[in-house]
């Protein structure tokens, strides 16, 4: 049986992150093509595997490529979008997401069973993507030009956000719990930006991996304003995510 390439090339960090911060490795999408093998599967590495994508880094040639990859609903989902670089990115996610599947499970990445779970809402058919293959938890998040994901042996949450502006702090403060309100009460005016953004990238990475999304209400978890997270639950761990200047990052996981 052929094989193709093992998907996307990686950047390792050549120096450790700096102190609380995980270090996801970058991966190159300038060369994603349908694949013409199955790959050879391979375990985890680890209890944890992140990978960060940038969506400005695939050209147009890697972009049709990419939107190759996806399964009849996610093309309908990516035509839905609005504006060029929403759906742009939408495909860069989704087909890197594929691609880094494929070569964990040893499937083609355009015949992964991805099946779309209840919505934590309304029980509806459009929840969020998984897998039928037990026993490989995944999560994604796209925000502007950057993709995040992550693999694990156990249920994981990621997001990230390009950095709130501070008419979105006044905004969403009633989305914080709050202790973490008086913390930002707290700060300068200049600061709150920043600590308000990676409060609500960890209560996303939470929630996603909790299951709900945002149907459970945000302002229920303590996770904290400061450099360092606090994690929600005593079953879950939570470390922010070392990304690029004007975006905040944060992953959850489950013990197993």
């Amino acid at each position: 049986m052929s094989e193709h390439r093992p998907g996307p090339l990686l950047t390792r960090p050549a120096h450790a992150p700096p102190p609380g911060l995980l270090c996801p490795a970058v991966l190159d999408l300038s060369g994603l093509r349908r694949p013409v093998g199955v790959p050879r599967p391979r375990a985890l590495e680890g209890p944890l595997e992140l990978y960060l994508a940038r969506v400005g880094a695939v050209d147009a040639g890697a972009l049709r490529h990419a939107q190759e990859l996806l399964d009849a609903e996610e093309r309908a989902r990516a035509r839905a979008f609005r504006h060029a670089r929403d759906r742009d990115a939408y495909v860069v996610a989704h087909a890197a997401l594929r691609n880094v599947l494929s070569v964990l499970l040893g499937m083609r990445a355009d015949a992964l069973p991805l099946v779309r779970e209840p919505c934590a809402g309304c029980g509806g058919p459009h929840g969020r993507p998984a897998l039928r293959t037990p026993g490989v938890h995944f999560s994604l998040s796209h925000s502007g030009g950057l993709v995040l994901m992550a693999l694990a042996g156990a249920p994981v949450g990621v997001d990230v956000e390009g950095l709130a502006t501070a008419q979105a702090v006044l905004s969403a403060r009633s989305a914080l719990h709050v202790a973490e309100r008086d913390e930002l009460t707290l700060l300068p005016a200049h600061e709150r930006p920043s600590a308000f953004t990676r409060a609500w990238v960890r209560k996303e990475a939470y929630l996603k991996g909790l299951g709900t999304g945002l149907v459970r209400d945000p302002a229920l978890d303590y996770v904290g304003t400061g450099p360092l997270p606090v994690a929600p639950a005593p079953d879950w761990t939570l470390r922010d995510v070392l990304v690029p200047a004007g975006y905040a990052a944060a992953v959850a996981l489950r013990s197993a």
